[in-house]
C-alpha cells in the first residue's frame, strides 16, 4: 500500500490539473489497510483545499446504501424480494401494482426513472413523494421486461424502509449503516455537511449556483455526502466481515442477472443495486454517482479484497480522470484490465433513417434524432424538467454515425472522454425506444 500511496501523492495533483477537476479525494482499502489522498480545492470561489477528511456528494452511489437497508429487512424476513412493494407500503398507488421489490432494486420495474419532483425539505420529503408523485409515474415498459435505470424506483425503496423501520431515511442511513461501520465522515443532511469541510460542485471551473438536488429523492442520491475513506470502507464492508450484511445477502446483491444494452460508458450487467462493469480478469462491481457538478465512483474487486472510492467536484473530463485513476489502481491491485472503449468506425455504414429518426422523451430528457445524410445523423438532447436543467443547463448536440444495425455513436467524445451511444429498440419499423445513459426513452414523435 506504500506504493499506492506514493503513486497517488505524486500523480493526483497533476491529474486533476490535466483533466480540469477542481478537487478530488481517493481512498483505497485492501483487506485491513487503508490509504487516502486528496488534491485541489473544494470550491474555486473560496480556494479551500480538499483534504482527506473532506466530504463530497456521492450521488447515485447512495443507491447501494438504500439496497443494503432493504436487504437487512430481507434477512430479517420482514419482506421478500419478490413481494409487490405495495404490499408493505400502505396507500402506495402505482399504475402497475405488480412491481416487486426485486424489480425496483435491479431497475426492471419499468417505472419512469427521472421524475425528480421536489416535495419538502423535511423528514416527510420521501413520504410526500410516495404519496403525491408515485401515482403519476409512467409505466414505460412492463415490470420485469427489461432494464431502464430508475431513480424513482429507489425513492420508493427508501419509503419502504421508512415505513417498516418507522424512521426517516436519513436517520436509518446513520443508525443502520454509518454508525455500525464506524464511518466517521458522513453527512446525511445539508446541515450536517456544514459541520465538515464539504465540496461544492462545479460546471467546468465555476461553482454551481445550487448545492443539492431535491430532498424528496434522497434514497436515489441527492443528499448523502461522505469522505473517500468512509465510502471505500462502506464498499469494503461488503467484501470483508459481516457487520452490515451476511455473506449470503451480499452474494444476492452481487448476482448480476440483468443484461444491459452495451453503450460503452455504462455497466454491462446489473444486480440488486450493484452494477458489474465488464472488466477483464475478475469481477469489478460498484456504482457511479452524479449530482450538480459532482461525480463519485465506487469499485470493489471481491477476488482481490479491494475497494476503491474516487470523489470529484467537477471538471470537463471526469470520465477520463476516473479512467486514469481507477484504471491504474485496480490494475495494480487486482488481476483486472479495463474494457476497451467503443469508438466510431473509420468507414461508417449507411444509417437506417426509418429506424432512428424521431423524438424520444421522458419527464426529464428529450432526445431528437435527425438523419443528415447517408452516414450522418444529429442527436439533440435537452432537459425537460427544472431539476434536470440544474445539471444540464443547455441542450447538447452531437454528430452521430452508425456503430451497428441498431446503434449510433457520437463522432466526438463527450465531456467524460467517452463516445455517446444510443441503442434503438423495437421489433419492426421505427424504433419504439431509444436507450441511452441507461434509460429507455419512449418514442413520442
Amino acid at each position: 500500500m506504500r506504493r499506492i500511496h506514493a503513486w497517488l501523492t505524486e500523480n493526483l495533483p497533476s491529474l486533476i490539473e490535466e483533466h480540469g477537476v477542481p478537487g478530488a479525494s481517493v481512498a483505497v482499502v485492501v483487506d485491513d489497510e487503508v490509504v487516502d489522498v486528496a488534491a485541489g480545492v473544494l470550491n474555486q470561489g473560496t480556494g479551500v483545499a480538499a483534504t482527506t477528511d473532506s466530504l463530497f456528494q456521492i450521488g447515485s452511489v447512495t443507491k447501494l446504501w438504500t439496497a443494503a437497508l432493504v436487504m437487512q429487512l430481507v434477512e430479517e424476513r420482514v419482506i421478500g424480494l419478490d413481494d409487490p412493494v405495495t404490499r408493505h407500503v400502505p396507500g402506495l398507488r402505482l399504475r402497475d401494482e405488480r412491481v416487486t421489490i426485486r424489480q425496483l432494486l435491479d431497475h426492471t420495474s419499468g417505472l419512469d426513472g427521472d421524475v425528480l419532483t421536489p416535495t419538502s425539505r423535511g423528514d416527510d420529503a420521501v413520504a410526500l413523494y410516495a404519496d403525491t408523485v408515485a401515482p403519476g409515474l409512467t409505466q414505460v415498459i412492463e415490470p420485469g421486461s427489461g432494464f431502464s435505470y430508475s431513480n424513482s424506483g429507489y425513492v420508493l425503496l427508501g419509503r419502504l424502509v421508512e415505513v417498516l423501520r418507522g424512521k426517516p431515511f436519513h436517520v436509518l442511513l446513520r443508525e443502520r449503516i454509518a454508525d455500525p461501520l464506524k464511518l466517521s465522515h458522513v453527512a446525511t443532511l445539508p446541515e450536517e455537511a456544514l459541520l465538515h469541510r464539504t465540496a461544492v460542485g462545479h460546471f467546468g471551473q465555476t461553482p454551481v449556483p445550487v448545492w443539492n438536488l431535491p430532498a424528496s429523492i434522497s434514497p436515489a442520491g441527492s443528499l448523502l455526502c461522505t469522505s473517500a475513506r468512509s465510502l471505500a470502507q462502506f464498499g469494503a464492508a461488503h467484501v470483508h466481515g459481516h457487520e452490515l450484511l451476511s455473506e449470503e445477502a451480499v452474494t444476492t446483491l452481487w448476482s448480476s442477472t440483468v443484461d444491459v444494452p452495451e453503450i460503452g460508458s455504462f455497466a454491462t450487467h446489473w444486480g440488486l443495486g450493484w452494477a458489474s462493469f465488464g472488466w477483464e480478469g475478475a469481477r469489478v462491481l460498484g456504482h457511479d454517482g452524479g449530482t450538480i457538478g459532482q461525480a463519485a465512483f465506487l469499485r470493489v474487486v471481491p477476488q482481490a479484497g479491494v475497494s476503491v472510492a474516487l470523489l470529484t467536484n467537477g471538471g470537463s473530463t471526469v470520465g477520463l480522470f476516473a479512467d486514469a485513476v481507477l484504471g491504474h489502481l485496480l490494475s495494480d491491485l487486482a488481476p483486472v484490465r479495463q474494457p476497451s472503449r467503443l469508438t466510431p468506425p473509420a468507414a461508417p455504414a449507411p444509417i437506417d433513417a426509418s429506424l432512428v429518426t424521431g423524438a424520444y422523451s421522458s419527464p426529464a430528457l428529450r432526445l431528437e434524432i435527425t438523419v443528415d445524410g447517408p452516414v450522418s445523423a444529429t442527436a439533440r438532447v435537452s432537459a425537460v424538467s427544472e431539476e434536470t436543467r440544474l445539471a444540464m443547463p443547455e441542450p447538447m448536440t452531437k454528430k452521430m454515425v452508425r456503430l451497428d444495425e441498431r446503434r449510433l455513436i457520437s463522432v466526438e467524445p463527450g465531456m467524460g472522454g467517452r463516445h455517446e451511444v444510443y441503442v434503438f429498440v423495437g421489433d419492426n419499423g421505427p424504433a419504439d425506444y431509444a436507450f441511452g445513459g441507461g434509460r429507455l426513452l419512449p418514442r413520442v414523435g
